[in-house]
């Protein structure tokens, strides 16, 4: 039995919910179903027919396909490939490395000096959202965020049927 809606999960999502509601969300234990209510809310949200499996960030989702491959999928429907490889590398990438650059984020005098840190920030090719942004210094390698370990969090903490996988 879930202790909220799937009108309440909405809300919370788009930044509706009053600050009791969010309050109450955040400091009461999470009910059994709320994972699958999240889901549901997501995948009204997006633009494909494709199972959301885990999301990834506010547009940015891990989703199986109709012969149950595994991939990262942006909201609008652009895919990034497989979800053990790192999607950043098929991503649209702006790289601030100038002074002229970073004064469009941050006042002259608060900017890091683009010979120590520049700004990396990764968009979808199809519908131009913004997915993330990195800040190391100029010779770093992309950052492969995580690899999630699906199977373990269905079986383990949502208590959900583990998806196939192909």
């Amino acid at each position: 039995m879930s202790s909220y809606t799937k009108h309440q999960i909405a809300d919370l999502i788009e930044g509706r919910a009053p600050w009791t509601t969010v309050h109450r969300m955040l400091s009461m234990p999470k009910d059994a179903d709320r994972f699958r209510l999240y889901l549901e809310v997501l995948q009204d949200k997006a633009s494909f027919d494709t199972r959301i499996i885990l999301p990834l960030g506010p547009h940015l989702h891990i989703v199986q396909t109709r012969d149950k491959a595994w991939v990262t999928m942006c909201e609008c429907g652009h895919n990034f490939g497989d979800c053990d490889e790192n999607w950043k590398l098929n991503a649209l990438v702006y790289v601030r490395d100038t002074e002229e650059a970073m004064a469009e984020v941050y006042p002259r005098l608060m900017a890091p000096d683009p010979a120590w840190q520049v700004y990396r920030e990764y968009y979808c090719p199809t519908c131009g959202v913004m997915h993330d942004v990195e800040a190391p210094t100029p010779w770093y390698p992309v950052v492969h965020d995580f690899e999630p370990d699906i199977e373990t969090f269905y079986r383990d903490w949502v208590k959900l049927p583990v998806p196939e996988r192909a």
